[in-house]
């Protein structure tokens, strides 16, 4: 087995994933970027689902593979979901049509607020994730309308809390090695960039070896 952690970053045609592809070389990682959903948990350690876009336009990428990457993760597979990745864990969107990868019960909706987007710093709570609380991150950077709205059944999955003027959303899912996380830790300061290294570090000791 190779020493060096291959991770996968899922492309849905999400616009720029430098930062993000920075940030998780400088966890000491490669990265291959993968337009194919079937390919990109294929020869992989883990999966990244890069957070910029929309949830129809992805969820249309997705489909051809979505049944494998599914299979995939269900089997043990590490990935980490930022934003619109955290998202396509659920199972479907008011954004628009298409299916999720139905990790997480529940549907995505739109913020009820004034101010929309949530573009800023905000706060976690009720944080129970082991990385999370590693990396010390407690305030992360948002850009984003939709949230995650779990059922009674995918609350279960939620690891962490936010809130935006009195609307309280998952900032954070984790089922199994597959976490969720609606803020952008890639923008979220030194903590946030120990949160993604953590993550890397959480899939070098679970993966299987080849």
């Amino acid at each position: 087995m190779t020493d060096v952690l291959r991770v996968t970053v899922f492309d849905y045609g999400a616009g720029n994933l430098h930062s993000l592809i920075k940030a998780i070389e400088a966890g000491g990682a490669t990265v291959r970027v993968e337009t194919d959903p079937a390919a990109a948990v294929r020869d992989t350690d883990a999966l990244v689902l890069p957070g910029v876009g929309a949830f129809a336009p992805a969820a249309e990428r997705l489909a051809p593979g979505r049944a494998a990457m599914r299979e995939a993760l269900l089997g043990g597979l590490p990935a980490l979901g930022i934003c619109l990745g955290m998202q396509l864990l659920f199972d479907a969107s008011d954004e628009g049509p298409g299916e999720g990868l139905c990790l997480v019960p529940g549907r995505v909706a739109k913020l009820t607020a004034e101010r929309v987007p949530q573009i800023g710093w905000n706060r976690l709570h009720e944080v129970r994730d082991p990385l999370l609380q590693a990396s010390g991150l407690d305030v992360a950077y948002y850009a984003n309308s939709y949230v995650g709205r779990p059922t009674a059944e995918g609350e279960a999955f939620v690891t962490a809390w936010s809130e935006h003027e009195g609307d309280r959303f998952p900032a954070a899912v984790r089922r199994a090695n597959v976490i969720g996380t609606q803020f952008h830790p890639e923008k979220s300061s030194a903590r946030g960039v120990a949160f993604v290294r953590a993550f890397l570090d959480f899939a070098s000791s679970v993966r299987t070896p080849v």
